[in-house]
């Protein structure tokens, strides 16, 4: 995501000459690049324009040290506007009341249903609450049957009424309904339009007036580009929402929705929208997001995404048996699955500071493992628990047995052992003799790194 954006505001970075320190002088072209790399990303005109006299208003006549260029110092300004304009830090969910009611509000096609399913999941995940997802969109084909498919992938129950078509009265009785069975969240799906309508708004606020939900979220395809500001400003004018979910930030978006939103209806997005895997959620951190848009790269994020999907006790046994030089394939084959849930390769790898620029030619994705699955699936469980075996004979079968080159499995073999010696290497150094710090320790290092 943002690449286009990223990419022209690092070049016009390059352009500021100067010695000393910002004039206004020196500066005016940059900004003027920056200006309409933000225009072109589909950034809100008003908010490009004050955002840019801002910038140029704290830069001009900052003093620069002789170990940084003035670009540098025009890269830190621009960071913390960028910041800004976001919302200057992350806000967080209300999961206190209780029970506590979530009202889901869009357009039809920006994501809604999938996105209620993924928060149900995370809160019941990461805060130990008991969701109820409401199927309160009547009227598009297989909604209902959809939320239901959600569901069922991640354990949390449905409430719906086939054949009713009074979304309100839905509503009314869900609550009853989690009362009785111990449910202390609920999410109420709704029905959206292809356009803002006066039938859609009146149907939502007179849910809205019926539960008296705790919050409100507008739910918005980051890849609409300016159309969702406007449908934001709409929607927020007669809902008066909470608060903002960007959606499909994972795909060919330029970036507006996501600079602009916050400034238009001066509400703060509290979730993106990363992929279609229910565990594809994050928390919006304006901090973090000016990172990957100025190519900074975001490790904090990836070790958490780390964190979720790290079991100490599993780690622990893995550190043992590196020790003991006893990596196998099918620990091999293990970290490969814990990377997948992580979420898309080519984003976690932008994540990196300095990879998002390098890769951002390049065509990754999950199928990039499938080649290595294939080739550890057919070996014996014996091949996998002892590699030194897998002789020329060997080979010969599992390259056969996964349609694969005798090349691409000796390939394979000589980077795992080449890893293998790795990891021990690595795990023999500790952390004062006490093994590798935990992902807790790794992310809080990162956050007071800040």
């Amino acid at each position: 995501m943002f690449e286009s954006l990223s990419d022209r505001l690092l070049e016009s970075f390059k352009n500021l000459k100067g010695e000393g320190s910002i004039t206004e002088l020196n500066v005016a072209d940059t900004v003027k690049d920056i200006r309409k790399a933000l225009l072109e990303a589909d950034v809100n005109y008003t908010v490009a324009s004050d955002f840019t006299k801002s910038v140029l208003d704290k830069a001009v006549g900052e003093k620069v040290v002789s170990s940084i260029k003035p670009g540098q110092k025009l890269v830190q300004i621009v960071h913390d506007e960028l910041t800004r304009c976001m919302g200057g830090s992350e806000v967080e969910l209300r999961t206190d009341a209780d029970p506590n009611i979530i009202l889901m509000s869009g357009l039809q096609g920006s994501g809604k249903t999938t996105f209620a399913g993924k928060l149900a999941n995370m809160l019941h995940k990461k805060k130990g609450l008991k969701p109820l997802l409401v199927a309160g969109d009547v009227y598009r084909p297989a909604a209902i049957e959809q939320l239901k498919v959600i569901a069922a992938q991640i354990g949390i129950p449905v409430y719906s009424e086939e054949g009713n078509q009074d979304p309100v009265a839905i509503a009314e009785r869900a609550l009853a309904f989690a009362k009785m069975n111990g449910r202390d969240t609920i999410i109420i799906d709704t029905a959206g339009r292809l356009a803002v309508d006066d039938v859609l708004m009146t149907e939502i606020a007179n849910i809205k007036a019926a539960v008296r939900p705790t919050q409100i979220l507008f739910v918005v395809d980051s890849m609409t580009g300016q159309d969702a500001v406007n449908t934001a400003k709409e929607f927020n004018d007669r809902l008066d929402f909470d608060g903002v979910v960007l959606t499909k930030l994972d795909g060919d978006t330029r970036g507006g929705a996501a600079l602009s939103i916050r400034t238009v209806v001066d509400k703060p997005i509290l979730f993106i929208g990363t992929g279609e895997k229910m565990e594809a959620i994050d928390v919006f951190y304006p901090t973090r997001m000016a990172d990957r848009i100025l190519g900074m790269g975001d490790v904090v994020s990836l070790v958490e995404r780390m964190e979720q999907q790290y079991d100490e006790k599993k780690a622990a046994q893995l550190e043992s048996k590196i020790r003991k030089n006893k990596f196998d394939f099918d620990d091999f084959l293990d970290q490969i699955q814990q990377i997948k849930k992580m979420g898309n390769l080519k984003d976690l790898l932008a994540m990196i500071p300095g990879v998002g620029s390098a890769i951002k030619d390049l065509d990754v994705d999950d199928s990039a493992f499938s080649g290595i699955e294939a080739i550890i699936r057919s070996m014996t469980p014996e091949e996998r628990a002892n590699p030194d075996i897998i002789n020329a004979e060997r080979r010969k079968r599992i390259a056969a047995g996964s349609g694969k080159d005798i090349q691409e499995v000796n390939r394979l073999i000589k980077q795992f052992n080449s890893a293998k010696k790795m990891m021990k290497k690595m795990s023999s150094l500790g952390l004062n003799g006490k093994g590798a710090p935990s992902m807790a320790q790794m992310r809080q290092q990162m956050r007071g790194g800040r």
